[in-house]
């Protein structure tokens, strides 16, 4: 008995996926609820699980193919002696008719380009193994010649007469030749990747970010040396009560928290003709993953605690790098942070996520030379960009929640205090 494998109901807004990578092959034994293949929307990675155990009978959409909800993609037997492998997607020769062939040894056949009578069996009955193809192919294989430590045979050298020197050319010292040969070109090799829907999307996004709202970047400096001095002072001791290391994304998403608090604005989007003023604070915070870069949002972050956020952000990069973000989680932020600082970026212009209309750019802390009480004095400075979309937002309002922010992270009992 045979069981269709079948895409799940997609998220929201998702209208289709891409068959990213297949787990098992035709002919492996699955276990129910074993992931079979990841299946990849525009953010996130979906899991298919075996919808019950037996042996995988075939493949019908292979790795690349757009899949929609509710499509077919592979068939599941509970037993082995029917299986068969199904490639529509490609014009397949007819394989070799020898006694028992299998699907993984047929699958060999096709993708070789090779005839099992031309192959020695070694399995009962004149049974074609996989070994048995594994083994004829690395027979096949051109051998390499021993490398010397001359390119050529010292035998040959000495029957080759030494070609004539040229004659010397004398260049005036006033004139000196400057002219260097070009070292001789290696392999030149152009690798083409289709991009991933991820990618595809951000740069969709980010192409749409500029194109559809009048962006300006606006910068200021903070003394990170107050944060500083109360993370070091109180790390371990937090680390002990949360099971959660104390670091700087917590502070700064507080203080944007209450930044936007006092200015709206900030917090508002662009619907049409209409401004939004969203009476929440969702914030996104961008992580950094092998596909790409996605924006997790923490809801309602001016009402967690550093160790919420923290924890939280902790738990956001682990899913995130295993692609177990769920859709909800990436969608419906008010505002973003992101920190470029963990690359080494000085400074940036960090580009507005839709629909939001500011975001907020973290940089590396530097030691530098400062003027304090009329002294100059080194001390940890974060260059911050703050991003917004001009349509809404006037140059005062982007300025003042900048150095809101700037304020409330120098003086971190501020925002403990919320004053």
């Amino acid at each position: 008995m045979s069981v269709e494998v079948k895409i799940p109901q997609l998220p929201e807004s998702v209208s289709d996926a891409l068959v990213s990578a297949w787990h098992k092959k035709p002919g492996d034994t699955v276990e129910q609820d074993e992931n079979l293949v990841d299946i990849e929307t525009d953010k996130v990675v979906l899991e298919v699980p075996a919808p019950q155990a037996g042996v995988l009978e075939s493949i019908v959409e292979p790795e690349g193919s757009t899949v929609t909800a509710g499509q077919l993609i592979a068939m599941i037997t509970d037993g082995e002696a029917s299986i068969h492998v199904i490639e529509p997607k490609q014009a397949q020769a007819p394989a070799e008719k020898g006694p028992s062939i299998s699907p993984a040894v047929r699958k060999l056949l096709h993708e070789h380009d090779l005839k099992a009578g031309n192959i020695p069996a070694t399995g009962k009955n004149g049974r074609l193994l996989k070994e048995d193809v594994l083994k004829y192919l690395e027979q096949q294989k051109p051998v390499q010649p021993a490398v010397r430590s001359a390119s050529v045979a010292p035998e040959l050298v000495k029957s080759v007469a030494p070609e004539p020197k040229p004659e010397p050319r004398t260049v005036p010292a006033e004139t000196p030749n400057l002219y260097k040969a070009p070292a001789p070109a290696g392999d030149r090799v152009d690798k083409r990747v289709p991009m991933t829907r991820l990618r595809a999307r951000i740069a969709e996004r980010l192409l749409e970010a500029q194109q559809n709202a009048a962006i300006l970047t606006t910068f200021n400096e903070v003394n990170m040396k107050p944060v500083m001095d109360l993370r070091n002072r109180y790390k371990e001791q937090f680390e002990k009560a949360h099971d959660v290391r104390l670091g700087f994304m917590s502070f700064f998403v507080h203080a944007a928290a209450e930044a936007l608090k006092r200015f709206p604005v900030i917090n508002a989007s662009v619907d049409g003709s209409d401004i939004v003023y969203h009476e929440y604070f969702d914030i996104g915070v961008a992580v950094s993953t092998p596909r790409g870069l996605v924006v997790p949002v923490l809801r309602d972050a001016d009402q967690m605690s550093l160790a919420d956020i923290e924890k939280q952000i902790r738990d956001f990069a682990v899913r995130a790098k295993e692609g177990k973000l769920e859709m909800e989680e990436l969608t419906g932020g008010t505002f973003s942070i992101t920190n470029g600082g963990v690359f080494g970026s000085m400074l940036s212009t960090p580009i507005i996520n839709p629909p939001q209309s500011a975001i907020l750019g973290m940089h590396n802390i530097v030691e530098r030379p400062v003027a304090e009480n009329g002294e100059v004095v080194v001390r940890p400075v974060m260059y911050l960009a703050l991003s917004y979309d001009h349509r809404i937002v006037d140059g005062r309002d982007a300025v003042s929640c900048l150095v809101t922010i700037k304020q409330l992270l120098e003086d971190p009992a501020r925002m403990l205090l919320e004053i």
